[in-house]
């Protein structure tokens, strides 16, 4: 006999939410977590991303959380009963949105902190009482060192995309949380991937688990085709130009390794002809989510990501994931390709590989236990293609040449002052030299014999003279007028 919501002893008030949803069957980790979570286990799950682990604690969080509601309680006093911590923007507004969803028939309140939008919203909401808060471990202490926030009441714990906390190096956070929170209470770890430090956090954290896994330790989606071409850096961007234009594709998600990658080659292709957009982590909240909007609603046909922001992107049907630049770690690639190919639906993942990622690539193949099949037919065309031009240097600034200075102008000498400045302030440069006495040598001493300085003006010549080292201090505007320039004399 087939496993259907209703066997799993769901309440009505979700069945009926869970039909309007359209769905009929669970998912593996929904028919293996919802039953230990109703029961008031601890669980440690690890499914690959796209299998519907959101509604597999969702779904037994409400109904634990409503069978327990005291409706007669003003909307003021509703303590945080549920936390749910998620490392992203939209994770977090993806998991309350769920909550929204499945509980809309349920006397429930929820609420979504993250960080890159005004607090003040937040405190509001936060005032007027929730059950379940979703939340970003910064922005959360943030409102707890406002005391905006009580968590002394909190019955469940949520940690979803643990590993991708972990990786964020929001550990630190998650400790101090933890330890505002009262140690009877339930606790639920899901994860992508495990590793030996989501090992450790969950044994600091969960009490006698009910460890479900339903794929394979940092399994690659068995829905999504992979394909590898070994492409030069320089000629990344027209093949993946070419794979869109030449494919059809007109949804596609584009990974890099910076956020500065990310910004110019979706300008790159936009000049390009092809619709582009990027989401990174110094976007603004509301300028990632018009961002991804664009995206869903097919404005734009290519989403250029890094790996923090795309880290719980729900994309339904989402065709085609290209990896522009491999990552350093082997297990964001799982994360990567996980975003298609999600809910039984099938996927594509196209890795280019410059010859200096090589090694990351033989990372990757050795933590999915096989290689990743190479398709040498875009390689010729890339080679093939013309070269983009380097970009030649700017011409170097030719000064102008020091015109000649007339015969008649004697040759300005260091430590005499030119006819231009006599008689002028003499405070207006450090470096203009009192005038010559010519009754003295330039020692101070009567050059015997003669009433002229001991040195003489040589004829005039075409030089160059050298500019003062420091620039000279304005002269006053008053005096200005008083010092003929040269061209008058």
């Amino acid at each position: 006999m087939s496993c259907t919501f209703e066997t799993l002893g769901l309440a009505p008030s979700l069945l009926r939410a869970i039909t309007e949803q359209g769905y009929t069957q669970p998912t593996p980790i929904q028919e293996r977590a919802i039953g230990p979570i109703l029961a008031g286990h601890d669980v440690l799950a690890g499914a690959q991303t796209g299998t519907g682990k959101t509604a597999g604690f969702t779904l037994p969080m409400l109904q634990r959380l409503a069978g327990k509601a005291d409706t007669r309680t003003s909307p003021a006093r509703h303590p945080v009963r549920a936390l749910v911590l998620t490392p992203t923007r939209e994770l977090a507004a993806q998991v309350e949105q769920s909550v929204r969803t499945y509980g809309r028939h349920l006397p429930i309140r929820s609420c979504v902190i993250y960080g890159g939008v005004g607090m003040n919203p937040q405190i509001e909401t936060l005032r007027k009482g929730v059950d379940i808060l979703v939340a970003t471990p910064g922005r959360l202490l943030d409102h707890v060192h406002q005391r905006t926030v009580d968590l002394g009441k909190v019955e469940i714990l949520v940690l979803d995309e643990a590993d991708r906390m972990l990786d964020m190096g929001f550990i630190r956070d998650i400790r101090k949380i933890l330890a505002l929170l009262p140690c009877a209470r339930q606790n639920l770890l899901f994860s992508a991937t495990f590793s030996e430090e989501i090992r450790r956090l969950a044994s600091g954290v969960l009490r006698a688990p009910v460890e479900i896994e339903v794929a394979r330790r940092n399994a690659d989606a068995e829905l999504v085709s992979q394909r590898v071409h070994q492409v030069p850096q320089e000629r990344k961007r027209d093949v993946l130009a070419q794979l869109v234009r030449s494919g059809g594709w007109n949804q596609v998600l584009v990974f890099t390794r910076t956020k500065h990658g990310a910004n110019r080659l979706a300008e790159q292709l936009t000049r390009d002809g092809i619709g582009a957009t990027a989401i990174h982590g110094n976007k603004s909240q509301p300028q990632r989510l018009k961002a991804l909007a664009d995206f869903k609603q097919g404005s734009v046909r290519i989403l250029v990501a890094t790996d923090i922001a795309a880290r719980g992107l729900d994309i339904d049907a989402l065709p085609q994931v290209v990896n522009f630049e491999l990552p350093h770690v082997p297990e964001d690639y799982v994360h990567r390709i996980g975003r298609t190919g999600r809910a039984g639906r099938s996927g594509e993942a196209i890795s280019l590989v410059a010859p200096d990622e090589r090694p990351q690539l033989a990372a990757i193949e050795r933590l999915l236990g096989r290689r990743i099949p190479q398709d040498s037919g875009i390689a010729p065309l890339a080679c093939a293609a013309t070269p983009i031009p380097a970009r030649q240097p700017a011409p170097a600034r030719q000064r102008p040449a020091t015109p000649l200075r007339p015969a008649s102008q004697p040759r300005e000498v260091p430590g005499q002052q030119s006819p231009a400045r006599r008689g002028g302030d003499r405070r207006g440069s450090r470096h203009a030299a009192a005038p010559v006495d010519a009754t003295r040598t330039p020692r101070g001493r009567t050059h015997e014999g003669h009433g002229e300085p001991r040195f003489t003006p040589r004829p005039a010549v075409a030089v160059r003279v050298a500019r003062p080292q420091r620039k000279p201090a304005a002269v006053p505007a008053l005096l200005r007028t008083a010092i003929p320039s040269i061209n008058e004399l």
